[in-house]
């Protein structure tokens, strides 16, 4: 009797110190796959190098985003089409990555800078409830911008030809979000708007960049 009593105690015992081996291993296991993952992104060149204002109109420069990972996006607040869609995509981003603990930096860089001025950029995010704690609405000189978005990011913007600067539906921008590292490294771009999988790729991207950084 007594020695089947201390059978089950040793055996108690084992099953306890796996359980505490499991889960001090399992965040290292964790770290270790976000470590995996990011290595294995691509890179795309580097984040650009600009000057710009927040909605704010405070000075807002690519040295506000160095040492975080970063989601950029392009729009533009006359925008009746895939815009409002967008900030719906990456404000649902926001609140995931805060969720989950995720230190992140979201920025939006309006391609219609000469009527998106601070003043319109901060009515735009009052109206949608957009928490600006960590994201910035970016506007500038029309021709800063371009340089950003065209040659900075790769990323496609500009107006049909001939069109007045009151025709808003004749402006034309990419739709991806844009992942940028710690180290200021463009990782990935992702269609989030007619891509179910693309908000969730990204998602895990950025998490793995995140939890690589620690």
């Amino acid at each position: 009797m007594e020695r089947a009593r201390g059978r089950r105690w040793v055996g108690l015992l084992v099953v306890g110190v796996l359980a505490l081996l499991a889960a001090l291993a399992l965040p290292l296991l964790r770290e270790s796959r976000a470590r995996l993952r990011a290595r294995g992104l691509p890179e795309f060149g580097a984040l650009p190098t600009f000057r710009l204002m927040d909605q704010t109109g405070r000075p807002f420069s690519d040295a506000d985003l160095r040492g975080a990972v970063v989601v950029a996006d392009f729009m533009f607040t006359r925008c009746p089409t895939v815009c409002p869609l967008l900030t719906a995509k990456m404000a649902r981003l926001q609140r995931q990555a805060r969720e989950a603990g995720l230190a992140v930096r979201f920025v939006s860089f309006s391609v219609d800078p000469r009527y998106d001025t601070p003043e319109r950029l901060a009515a735009y995010a009052d109206t949608r409830h957009l928490d600006t704690s960590n994201w910035a609405l970016l506007t500038g000189e029309l021709e800063d911008v371009e340089t950003t978005v065209l040659e900075g990011f790769r990323v496609m913007m500009g107006r049909e030809a001939d069109a007045g600067e009151d025709d808003f539906l004749s402006i034309f921008h990419g739709e991806h979000f844009v992942l940028v590292d710690t180290e200021g490294r463009i990782r990935g771009y992702y269609r989030v708007v007619d891509d179910s999988d693309g908000l969730e790729s990204l998602q895990r991207d950025l998490e793995a960049l995140v939890h690589a950084a620690d």
